[in-house]
């Protein structure tokens, strides 16, 4: 059973999970706003080199390399520094980068090769899970050479499946990859199939047209089908939206606010 565990630095608390371990690695709150990664890092590992990306919901992910190819095409036509690369998530290609995700409630998720030392780190809102985006990093650390069961996955502080109340249509796109493609014809049969899954993501909602589903299960449930075992995985026993001591959540306050996620590749 893996442990979650609250750190201290400074007086301010961040989470770690024994699934991620020995990797440097925190779940920031959001006392630790408005630093950025650049100074976060120093609670990790003050040498590494830090990365991060301009998230757009989507389901690309990038690799160092790649962010300072893309940066460097727009560098000659700007004064200022270039701008980040538009991605969701990053994962490492070489020793001490550290590889960051901002969330408010959606799913900040960091992934270690045990073996390897390559690490990942995956901003998995809805639109990015509805697109697979983590079994999508996934399959990009297996092309750089990653054997599936030696990676180790952490989904961080999200907001929870009983309260994260969306549209039938919503969850029917973020359930979709779950289900046959026989049974996608409408979100109804999607919804329909999601109910008989072991496991549900899907939570009934007593509002008509409204479902309640929990996201951070969906992206267990496509790492299941990709052949990772459940022992390899750990979500976070907080919900941003019900912990407002610790962790910004929009849905709650409607604020763009967000807390750091990031880890460290050995």
């Amino acid at each position: 059973m893996h442990t979650w565990h609250w750190q201290t630095w400074q007086g301010l608390s961040y989470l770690t999970c024994s699934v991620l371990e020995p990797y440097s690695h925190g779940f920031f709150t959001q006392q630790f706003s408005p630093r950025p990664p650049e100074e976060l890092v120093n609670v990790l590992d003050a040498e590494a080199q830090v990365y991060r990306v301009k998230q757009v919901h989507g389901d690309v992910v990038l690799t160092p390399s790649e962010v300072e190819i893309i940066q460097s095409q727009t560098a000659g036509k700007l004064e200022t520094a270039p701008p980040l690369p538009d991605a969701d998530g990053l994962l490492t290609d070489d020793s001490d980068q550290a590889v960051w995700v901002c969330s408010a409630d959606c799913t900040p998720v960091l992934i270690a090769d045990v073996e390897s030392g390559q690490v990942a780190a995956i901003h998995a809102g809805w639109r990015g899970t509805a697109a697979e985006i983590v079994p999508k990093a996934i399959v990009r650390l297996q092309d750089q050479g990653s054997q599936l069961q030696n990676l180790r996955i952490a989904m961080g502080p999200a907001i929870a499946g009983d309260v994260y109340q969306v549209s039938t249509t919503v969850a029917a796109e973020i359930g979709a990859t779950l289900v046959p493609s026989a049974l996608t014809h409408s979100p109804e049969s999607i919804l329909e199939a999601l109910y008989q899954l072991p496991h549900s993501p899907l939570l009934a909602d007593p509002q008509p047209g409204r479902a309640r589903i929990d996201v951070r299960q969906v992206s267990v449930l496509q790492l299941e089908k990709m052949g990772i075992q459940p022992d390899q995985v750990a979500i976070a026993p907080y919900c941003t939206y019900q912990s407002p001591e610790h962790f910004f959540s929009y849905r709650r306050n409607r604020l763009k606010k967000v807390q750091w996620s990031g880890i460290v590749s050995g």
